[in-house]
């Protein structure tokens, strides 16, 4: 397996963080603060609690006055690029609820350098207004970053963050944005509206689906956006985005010769093979997917849907090879028992089989 995320935080990088600090706050303790950060409950934190205990930890060796803390850190975050210094933000969420100018600049500041999605969920359920207000000026910043933040930071469903539960029942604020952004020049600002509009369609397919239908077609951008951003509707076989990307209904298909390795242990890959054919002349428009029905730790089953291909097929018939393995992963856990498998053409559940899962 890859190294924990959470191992990010070592003492090389804690001692980098103390050094650079050094420079711009010179009575700043680095020895202290690295036995304040590697104290006898850090073996274990996980992730996001250590990138907190680091933020607790520099509240505790900076000045108490907030202003002089945030000036120091954004002397400093220049310094640093990446994921695990988000912890800077952290600093802001913690302390800075009571000073949103000071904070709101800070955070502009830090994202350039790492995201300050997470942080930001703190002041839009503080003062909602406020600060979507403030995001959406930032969609019209110069840095791409901070336009990523301005969509990124309302997302309903955020993952790793707390939702949002007003923007779950009403997006409306949060669409004012996405259509700031909608035609960025920056692939990675397009993405994080798709991502957002994905969230969205969770909770409010309804809204998602009319976005699709006015946005689709404008340019080559737009249309991959809004394919991104209608994922999960479309591995829903939610038939009306189905129809607008082209997807039609698959009567005339037969899933044939579909096999299915009977059993497989944990830890290794399950093998299984179709055919598709149709008497037409071509197959057409296609997109394959596989369902597994996993048995979850009370003996129910859960469906995961997986993407296998998606294309418009000139022949009469095509034959599928795919493996799924069952290597264990942090995001998922493996159970044994008695699994099923099942073929998903254009949305319509074609054919299944069931597996089973055996320990080693």
């Amino acid at each position: 397996m890859p190294e924990p995320l959470k191992n990010l935080y070592n003492k090389a990088l804690v001692t980098d963080l103390s050094n650079e600090i050094s420079k711009h706050y010179s009575v700043f303790d680095k020895n202290a603060f690295r036995r304040s950060v590697f104290d006898k409950e850090w073996k274990n934190k996980e992730l996001k609690q250590r990138m907190r205990h680091i933020a607790e930890c520099l509240h505790i060796y900076l000045p108490a006055n907030y202003k002089k803390g945030i000036k120091i850190l954004k002397a400093v975050a220049v310094k640093f690029d990446g994921f695990e210094y988000m912890f800077f933000q952290d600093y802001v969420e913690c302390y800075g609820l009571d000073d949103f100018a000071t904070s709101v600049s800070a955070l502009e500041h830090f994202t350039k350098y790492a995201s300050s999605e997470f942080a930001v969920r703190a002041f839009i359920l503080q003062d909602e207004k406020c600060m979507m207000k403030q995001m959406l000026c930032w969609a019209s910043s110069d840095n791409h970053h901070v336009r990523r933040l301005a969509s990124e930071g309302c997302r309903p469903r955020l993952p790793w963050a707390i939702s949002l539960p007003s923007f779950k029942q009403d997006p409306q604020q949060v669409l004012t944005i996405l259509k700031t952004l909608m035609h960025d020049e920056s692939e990675y600002v397009r993405r994080s509206v798709a991502n957002n509009l994905n969230d969205i369609s969770k909770d409010n397919p309804k809204i998602v689906i009319e976005i699709a239908k006015q946005w689709l077609g404008k340019d080559a951008n737009t249309d991959r956006l809004i394919k991104h951003a209608c994922r999960t509707l479309l591995k829903q076989g939610d038939r009306k985005v189905l129809s607008l990307f082209g997807f039609a209904q698959t009567n005339h298909i037969k899933t044939s010769q579909f096999k299915v390795q009977p059993g497989v242990t944990l830890g290794n890959s399950l093998e299984f093979s179709f055919i598709l054919q149709t008497a037409r002349p071509t197959l057409g428009k296609c997109r394959i997917e596989f369902a597994i029905h996993f048995v979850k730790a009370n003996g129910s089953l859960r469906r995961k849907i997986f993407k296998i291909s998606e294309s418009d097929y000139a022949t009469n018939n095509k034959q599928v090879l795919k493996n799924f393995s069952f290597k264990k992963i942090s995001t998922r856990k493996y159970y044994t028992g008695k699994h099923q498998l099942t073929i998903i053409i254009n949305g319509t559940e074609q054919i299944t089989k069931s597996f089973n899962v055996a320990s080693k």
